[in-house]
């Protein structure tokens, strides 16, 4: 069976972003697994458990990932996609929160010097957990999280789809000696109304 493993848990955004790109792909088919961790993804992908590995671009251990898997492991494909909506939560009874939970990739999404504390999440969806327990006052993570819990939270700042982009990683190389690019993708069509302004 075809199976790609992304970073879970199930309903976060590599999650989310992953199925879409195999219904794309009209995969129908083919499993996902979600993994705690890139490192145990990756080991199944080198043992040949998975097939393929889906990863955001801006998820921090990529450089070292890419480095890590040379002549082993090779991106195959890239993508663009949006995210799931997401906010900035606070829980309904702190006045003036003072902790925020945060994946350490999307701190740069909005200005958080107004929280002294920042406690790091490998996912968004470990952040609403941690909200949800009371862990810290507030968390970025996705905006859902206060419509499925009425009353406990209050929506701090609207972020919304945050576009990124997406890596593909696979044993079989795919670009060998060219550049491995769309010639009519979307950018090139910009490209060329541009040389013809």
């Amino acid at each position: 069976m075809l199976t790609f493993g992304t970073l879970g848990p199930s309903g976060s955004n590599h999650d989310w972003v992953a199925r879409r790109y195999l219904a794309f792909h009209r995969l129908d088919r083919a499993g996902l697994a979600l993994y705690d961790d890139f490192d145990a993804a990756f080991r199944d992908l080198l043992g040949e458990r998975i097939q393929h590995v889906i990863q955001a671009a801006v998820h921090p251990s990529v450089t070292g990932t890419v480095a890590r898997l040379r002549g082993r492991a090779h991106v195959i494909d890239s993508f663009v996609s949006p995210s799931q909506a997401m906010a900035i939560l606070t829980r309904s009874e702190i006045e003036r929160p003072s902790s925020l939970g945060l994946q350490m990739a999307t701190r740069d999404y909005a200005d958080i010097s107004r929280w002294q504390r920042l406690v790091g999440e490998e996912t968004t969806i470990a952040v609403a957990r941690g909200l949800l327990e009371g862990r810290y006052d507030s968390g970025l993570t996705l905006s859902r999280i206060a419509d499925e819990h009425p009353g406990r939270f209050r929506i701090e700042e609207t972020i919304g789809r945050v576009v990124d982009p997406w890596l593909v990683y696979g044993l079989t190389p795919t670009c060998r000696d060219d550049l491995l690019a769309w010639p009519d993708s979307p950018a090139a069509r910009l490209y060329r109304q541009g040389l013809e302004m």
